[in-house]
């Protein structure tokens, strides 16, 4: 054990997940990967053989880091490290059997290891010509599927199984490992008649497996990933950070794109910085292993430049990257290509300085949120300005840098055609007052919360305002309620009109924190294409049981209509929220205009009068053209 320790470089174990810079006096530094930082505080010291962080105060040497971060035994540990520096192991007590003595997960990366290599042998065979069409077909001849260590899953239902069996692992590691499936006879093959992707972590190792359908007559989905198993987490893996992540590191910029192709696509271009999710969308683990590389904090600013189609599905996910956005540090873009099509699309109609030319120009993810929000209204009417503000300036309000947020709230009045450009600023700014409160009053009951748990008192320094109660008799309170209930019972009745909806148009707030909880699990879109999901994954994203409580609640509720809930009651109550929400700040204007008195500039009451009209004229069309308005 300890010739593992010396012979193994620690500076090069933790390169694999951090990017290290020279943190003086002979040691290294980068962002520390046991808690999330913005300011790097995790130390490195190559001499010694050991880390710290200075924040979470973990501290170790080679083995004990890549224990903690793995999640490996001791054991493990030392079998993973051995052969990277050319040490053979040699067990005591008895003789050598590896199924026996070697730890699970060892044996689940031989599993996959050895998955890996025999799938890359059959793209060969005469059956594989199915897919090796279908790769030539997108432009991707036989050293890109070599490269990419593509591989071919005949069709069968033991061929795999039989020859890992013949390798000497038993049915229950190859149930465990995900490679096959629960048949009526025992394991059986899970991929089958598909193009493969070996998916692989950030050190190399294969932990998964994508597999495509080929032939019409296949009725499983389009892409067939790994199960979750103790190697392959969806949430913890990005297709190509293997192959990308010393680029990334190098360059400063990550290129997140949708698929498998499009990573192969980008990379044969020659953007060797791209990576993809695996089946699921773009989310906070992703995010933290593109901040560990891109040396993500206040100081140094990486890149990250999203791709997705150009269709409104597509635009979608763009908006819900947008809401991941300010957890980096980095410049964060959106590239999508004029006719809409993907990276890989893109290369095999125009070549590969066309992929290169759509990551070299990007459009600031702010932008393109603020725009997709202003394009959804008619600008030619009053109506239809007050409405695009409406929706475009909480988009603004939520940027956290007050310069790069100033001058947004600029380009956002010229974008809706309002000549008052101080005005739009003064709304902007109001709005992030109002979030600036609301996050404050959330910490402060996370601290009391926290406190409570720990058998202490509250804080003095943290007051806090008596809790809400709820009140469905309260007609304000209701239509809150309502329409909560048409989102989680009948998403489809609502969507997409929701999902623009700020958190701030539910006052109430326990309602407020299931609003938060809807659009964290993806949106009422979200729960439209999966209603039978819906439910449990907005109660999955709530941040307490209260909430989730609530939420069941409110799934369970029967709306209050004599007739079955339709498209006209969702309307209805959209409109009332909205409503709602413009008295509201008409009653905000009107109370500004009095405390300005006499002594107003001419300014100040044309800055105030305008968004005052602008108010009535949006709450006027609501009252006469009823969810058209919207």
């Amino acid at each position: 054990m300890d010739a593992v320790r010396a012979a193994v470089r620690i500076d090069a174990v933790v390169g694999e997940y951090v990017q290290l810079t020279n943190g003086g006096g002979g040691q290294l530094k980068g962002l520390c990967p046991f808690h999330d930082e913005k300011s790097a505080s995790f130390y490195v010291n190559p001499s010694k053989g050991v880390y710290s962080c200075f924040g979470c105060q973990e501290s170790g040497d080679t083995l004990g880091f890549v224990m903690k971060i793995e999640h490996l035994s001791f054991v493990e540990t030392v079998e993973r490290l051995a052969p990277t520096v050319g040490i053979t192991l040699r067990y005591e007590g008895g003789g050598y059997q590896p199924g026996q003595q070697k730890g699970e997960r060892t044996r689940l990366l031989e599993i996959n290891k050895i998955a890996a290599a025999w799938f890359t042998e059959q793209l060969s065979s005469p059956e594989a010509e199915i897919g090796r069409r279908f790769l030539k077909e997108r432009g991707f001849e036989a050293e890109a599927a070599a490269h990419f260590s593509l591989g071919y899953a005949p069709g069968g239902f033991e061929h795999l199984t039989r020859f890992l069996r013949g390798r000497g692992f038993s049915d229950r590691e190859l149930l465990l490992s995900g490679i096959c499936s629960e048949g009526q006879r025992g394991p059986m093959d899970r991929f089958r008649g598909r193009l493969v992707w070996p998916i692989r972590d950030i050190t190399g190792e294969v932990v998964g497996f994508g597999a495509r359908k080929l032939r019409e007559d296949d009725n499983g989905p389009k892409y067939l990933n790994t199960p979750e198993t103790p190697l392959y987490k969806k949430s913890n893996v990005l297709y190509g950070i293997d192959l990308a992540k010393k680029d990334i590191a190098k360059t400063g910029r990550a290129v997140v794109v949708e698929g498998y192709t499009d990573v192969m696509a980008c990379h044969l271009a020659g953007v060797t910085t791209a990576v993809a999710t695996c089946g699921t969308a773009f989310a906070e683990d992703h995010i933290k292993i593109l901040r560990r590389l891109l040396m993500d904090t206040s100081a140094y600013r990486g890149e990250v430049v999203f791709t997705f189609d150009g269709d409104a599905a597509g635009q979608k996910a763009a908006l819900r990257a947008f809401e991941d956005d300010q957890k980096f540090a980095a410049r964060t873009s959106i590239a999508i290509s004029p006719g809409g099509m993907d990276p890989c699309e893109l290369r095999l109609a125009q070549g590969d300085e066309a992929v290169r030319t759509l990551i070299e120009h990007p459009v600031p993810l702010f932008l393109f949120a603020i725009r997709a929000a202003v394009a959804s209204h008619n600008l030619e009417t009053a109506e239809g300005r007050s409405a695009a503000l409406e929706q475009a300036a909480p988009i603004v309000a939520r940027i956290k840098d007050g310069s790069i947020q100033h001058d947004y709230a600029v380009q956002l009045a010229g974008m809706v055609g309002i000549l008052d450009e101080q005005f739009v600023v003064r709304r902007v700014n109001q709005l992030a007052r109002w979030q600036r409160e609301r996050d404050q009053q959330a910490a402060r009951s996370g601290v009391r919360r926290q406190g409570q748990q720990q058998g202490q008192a509250p804080a003095a320094a943290a007051p806090m305002r008596p809790a809400y109660r709820l009140n469905p008799r309260d007609p304000a309170q209701f239509v809150e309620r309502e329409l909560l209930k048409l989102a989680l019972q009948h998403p489809v009745l609502v969507a997409p009109t929701f999902d623009f909806y700020a958190q701030d148009e539910f006052p109430t707030p326990p309602y407020a924190a299931v609003r938060a909880a809807i659009a964290a699990a993806g949106g009422v879109e979200a729960g439209a294409a999966a209603p039978d999901a819906w439910s449990g994954l907005v109660r999955a994203a709530a941040p307490d049981d209260g909430v989730r409580g609530l939420i069941t609640e409110l799934t369970v509720e029967p709306v209050r209509t004599r007739r079955a809930a339709d498209a006209v009651y969702a309307g209805e109550f959209l409109v009332k929220l909205r409503l709602q929400a413009v008295d509201r700040r008409v009653a905000d204007c009107r109370a500004h205009l009095q405390r300005l008195g006499p002594r107003a500039t001419p300014e100040q009451l044309s800055a105030v009068q305008g968004e005052l009209w602008a108010l009535q004229q949006y709450g006027q069309s609501l009252r006469e053209r009823g969810a058209a308005a919207l």
